[in-house]
């Protein structure tokens, strides 16, 4: 895009600022300025002005869940079929890693960090570890898809290739970045992260499939003929990952979509809680779910709403590909965002910028079916999101031992 369309473009959208230090940038930075500007989605400030509808919680109702009891029961039924599955190549995985580890103190890709004691073993190689137990189920290796975010690609991809791919063939290790929006201020202006560079943010962990067809590489799922995507996060070293059960237990089940989840530990957890509102699957956020109803019981004494999402979902790539253009609702978020600011960049104390965010939770609604699958906390949910605490490196580590982990 020239110069000219760039100025029209940009008055047409009231956001005449971002060339406000063309004059003294290099032809380089020019190029980049206004690459940046032809890759802005304008829309997106529409969604500041446009409150987040309430979700109808008049309709909501629990979801009831395949229990531990009832996996038990039917187990060896649900690891055929999911086998089968994988054996066919109907099954790839994508795991979400666009994060840093700066909550944990560490300035490189989260799936980087060490949570060995006595022996380096990265986060990454768990889960790579947690794959490799069940490809030696079945003698095969499924496709794996890395979502990074541009601030840690280069980073991933050499720790990937420094490591030998974890022991895993290069070719079904496939890298891609998440798709990334404008940041805008509290009144709608985009900002400058420099003064040739447009501030971009990833667009949530909502993106992670409509990025994967963007960057081309959906093309492998459809000449493979991959039915199935298991999609989970970064964080939970404990991860069971294209689990042949599960896979099986929501293949036999004919729903569009599968959610591992757990029993709650109590009414307040801070995990998102699988029901149903107005006849659809839907996920409240910890934060959604009114105090009242988190804490409600039923006939038998138990948690009306009892089981929390760990971001492990099974998704139907037939059915993801007729909601692909129903764009999923952003979320804003509220952040602290350094920018420029008469030609300086400032570092704000408070909030001044909004980030704007697809969730993936949304996703399971559009689905239209999901099967809740319950899993054993002890056995498949060890997150690591803080240095010290809940959920954070000591409690996983806790728990890699619990599971028979060296570390």
């Amino acid at each position: 895009m020239n110069i000219e369309k760039t100025k029209t473009l940009l008055k047409q959208n009231g956001q005449e600022h971002l060339l406000k230090y063309y004059g003294e940038l290099s032809e380089i930075q020019r190029t980049m300025l206004l690459e940046d500007i032809a890759h802005i989605n304008f829309s997106i400030t529409e969604c500041i002005n446009q409150r987040e509808a309430d979700k109808n919680l008049d309709s909501i109702a629990p979801i009831p869940a395949n229990s531990l009891s009832e996996i038990a029961a039917r187990s060896a039924e649900y690891k055929k079929e999911g086998l089968k599955l994988l054996k066919a190549g109907q099954v790839a995985a994508v795991i979400l890693a666009g994060g840093q580890g700066t909550r944990l103190g560490f300035d490189k890709p989260k799936g980087m960090f060490n949570i060995g004691v006595t022996r380096r073993l990265s986060i990454f190689g768990q889960l790579m570890e947690n794959i490799k137990s069940v490809t030696e189920q079945y003698g095969g290796y499924f496709h794996l898809y890395v979502m990074t975010s541009e601030i840690n690609h280069a980073d991933t991809l050499s720790f990937f290739k420094e490591n030998n791919y974890f022991g895993y063939p290069e070719d079904k290790i496939h890298f891609y970045t998440q798709d990334k929006e404008p940041v805008c201020s509290l009144d709608g202006k985009i900002l400058l992260s420099e003064k040739h560079r447009v501030a971009f943010s990833p667009n949530g962990n909502g993106g992670w499939y409509s990025s994967l067809v963007n960057s081309g590489l959906s093309k492998i799922l459809e000449k493979d003929g991959v039915q199935w995507l298991n999609v989970f996060s970064v964080d939970n070293v404990l991860q069971r990952i294209c689990d042949p059960v599960f896979i099986g237990a929501t293949s036999l089940s004919k729903c569009s979509c599968g959610a591992k989840v757990v029993k709650k530990t109590c009414p307040e957890e801070r995990v998102g809680v699988l029901c149903s509102i107005d006849g659809k699957p839907d996920i409240i956020e910890y934060y959604e779910l009114p105090k009242d109803l988190a804490e409600e019981k039923d006939s038998s004494g138990e948690l009306k709403y009892p089981y929390g999402v760990i971001l492990n979902y099974l998704f139907n790539v037939s059915v993801l590909n007729q909601t692909i253009d129903s764009k999923l609702p952003y979320h804003l978020a509220k952040k602290k965002v350094a920018h420029i600011v008469d030609g300086k960049t400032v570092e704000p104390s408070e909030p001044n910028a909004y980030k704007f965010e697809a969730l993936a939770v949304d996703m399971v609604r559009q689905m239209g079916s999901c099967l809740a699958f319950e899993v054993d906390r002890q056995k498949e949910f060890a997150p690591v999101k803080n240095a010290t605490g809940v959920d954070s490196v000591e409690t996983a580590r806790e728990l890699l031992a619990l599971n028979g982990v060296k570390l």
